[in-house]
């Protein structure tokens, strides 16, 4: 069967090329349509297959800037598309513009989805409220384009599965579609608990961006005086390190091995974001530490309170703060917070997938949401 893997873009490793990995191994001669790649940046695993981009990948400032190319994403998807006759089976990987990239003809297509564009539906205020007063008309008018776009895309794209039911919720909101709720990979075989006692720190690991909301934690741990380690960069860095106290320390990107140590001696991983998914939590809970983490999104769904981490329900310091006390008198096992992130391995993932993908095998279109 020849397999064809669209992703929206290939410029570093994160979750969602942590679940592109994961579809490598059930398809390992996929051949892979991103909209621009940069070589060296992702995974040994992704960079032996083929490579196929658009466009965007020759236009200046790419691969490093290509997002200034966000109008013409949607261009560079049907460009994708007219290279995905012949195959089998199209299979995208998208959280912007992937599920777009559908081929005509009977070549069967499914998607997995992150979520509905989210530059164009879901953090919108966070990004415009960044950009200059003169400049918000003309991306206010670009992203109702997308959003147009984008719902079209959704409407025609094959059988849908997606990331968790909070995200299956926004795309019967915003497509009209239902979604199977397929949860992603995490390595919890490798990431285990350590021998040596945990440290006397809180961590975050993220992605350093606006709508991850690491300034709720760099405040709140700031006003209490708690170390905090922060892994990760993105371009809000500058910004939170001039806002941090004394006890908040960056150290920026971290390999595995690190990372897995990291995890392991913290007292508990702080997620203080509204998340899709959220993969570095479930990560720390399979070192078995705790989480403590903002009460809405897919956290709701992966973390149990009480037995793996706590919620607090308001996304500020003080909220936080007040969380942070109540761990103070908390206890947690550190096999119970394993085992729940166990529910969440790549075994499980891959057996789910190959059964989703069968069904798609045998429908040509998606399913509507029902009233």
């Amino acid at each position: 069967m020849r397999v064809a893997l669209v992703h929206d873009w290939l410029t570093g490793m994160r979750g969602g090329e942590r679940v592109l990995e994961a579809l490598l191994t059930l398809y390992p001669e996929a051949t892979i349509h991103t909209l621009v790649h940069a070589p060296g940046r992702v995974s040994a695993a992704i960079e032996k297959r083929p490579i196929l981009t658009s466009f965007i990948q020759h236009l200046p400032g790419a691969p490093r800037r290509f997002r200034q190319y966000l109008p013409l994403f949607p261009a560079a998807a049907r460009q994708l598309a007219r290279g995905l006759q012949g195959y089998d089976l199209v299979l995208a990987t998208s959280h912007c513009v992937a599920v777009g990239a559908r081929p005509v003809g009977p070549t069967r297509h499914a998607a997995y989805c992150f979520t509905p564009m989210r530059y164009a539906w879901a953090f919108e205020g966070d990004y415009l409220g960044r950009l200059p007063a003169a400049a918000r008309a003309a991306v206010r008018l670009a992203l109702a384009g997308l959003r147009r776009w984008d719902r079209r895309a959704g409407e025609r794209a094959g059988p849908l599965a997606c990331i968790s039911h909070h995200v299956a919720a926004r795309i019967r909101r915003v497509w009209d579609r239902a979604a199977r709720v397929i949860y992603p990979p995490v390595r919890t075989e490798f990431f285990r608990p350590a021998d040596s006692a945990p440290g006397d720190y809180f961590l975050c690991v993220s992605a350093l961006t606006p709508y991850k909301r690491l300034d709720v934690a760099v405040d709140a741990f700031t006003r209490v005086g708690w170390p905090l380690v922060v892994v990760g960069t993105g371009p809000e860095a500058a910004r939170l390190r001039r806002r941090a106290g004394p006890t908040v320390s960056f150290l920026g990107w971290m390999d595995d091995a690190r990372l897995r140590e990291t995890y392991a001696r913290c007292r508990a991983f702080v997620f203080p974001g509204e998340e899709e998914f959220g993969i570095a939590p479930i990560e720390a809970m399979a070192t078995g530490r705790p989480v403590i983490a903002y009460g809405r999104g897919a956290l709701t769904e992966t973390v149990v309170e009480g037995v793996s981490g706590l919620f607090f329900h308001e996304q500020s310091p003080e909220a936080l703060v007040d969380a942070l006390h109540r761990f103070e008198v908390s206890g947690f096992s550190p096999d119970k917070v394993r085992a729940q992130a166990c529910r969440f391995g790549e075994r499980v993932f891959r057996a789910e997938m190959t059964a989703f993908v069968a069904g798609a095998l045998g429908e040509r279109s998606g399913v509507r949401a029902p009233c």
